[in-house]
């Protein structure tokens, strides 16, 4: 079975193992456990996705996911309104449509990627160079530390970018899979048998 969704939006396709079990229910506390909140810096990533066996390569890497998508405005209000690692021009613009105010305009959403939200592209690392990480942890990839060779280096090749974000996918889809008659095959994917 191939992966398409990215694909359709201009990005890379791989084979995705087909049989895999999936869960017969969401858990609330272990997505809040797993995955990190857009306030987390780069140490705290870097561990996050080190408990689920990923490497700091694989996350920044799969955070290029972050070049589609929009995200609420309670999830970037700290970030456009108390960082400095931010220029102020892209402040200025995602702060008119996100107040200050905690619970105004918490629902307000914005593009991840400014400049093609629904492309599949290495755009969301060029706008980290130029400071417009919409979410704190966005912009914690490039900000003067470990990452920031990797971020340039899918500046000069989406292949390189593409190729890396695939192979996280691929181990992502690898983490602790339910095995015997643990959670369920799908007949179709967005919902339980």
């Amino acid at each position: 079975m191939d992966a398409d969704g990215d694909m359709q939006l201009g990005g890379p396709s791989w084979d995705v193992k087909v049989g895999r079990r999936d869960s017969t229910t969401a858990s609330f506390r272990g997505a809040n456990n797993n995955i990190p909140p857009p306030t987390s810096g780069l140490a705290n990533l870097t561990s996050l996705f080190a408990a689920q066996g990923l490497s700091q390569k694989d996350m920044v890497a799969l955070s290029g996911a972050h070049t589609i998508g929009q995200a609420r405005c309670t999830n970037f209000r700290a970030h456009v309104y108390n960082d400095t690692n931010i220029d102020g021009t892209f402040a200025r613009s995602r702060q008119s449509g996100c107040p200050r105010t905690s619970g105004s305009g918490d629902n307000n959403l914005a593009p991840l990627d400014l400049q093609t939200p629904t492309v599949f592209e290495n755009n969301y690392y060029k706008n980290l160079v130029c400071k417009e990480g919409l979410l704190h942890s966005d912009q914690e990839l490039f900000n003067g530390g470990a990452t920031d060779a990797q971020v340039q280096s899918y500046i000069s090749s989406q292949s390189t970018f593409f190729s890396d974000f695939v192979t996280g996918m691929i181990k992502m889809g690898d983490i602790t899979p339910l095995t015997g008659s643990n959670g369920q095959i799908r007949k179709n994917c967005r919902r339980i048998n």
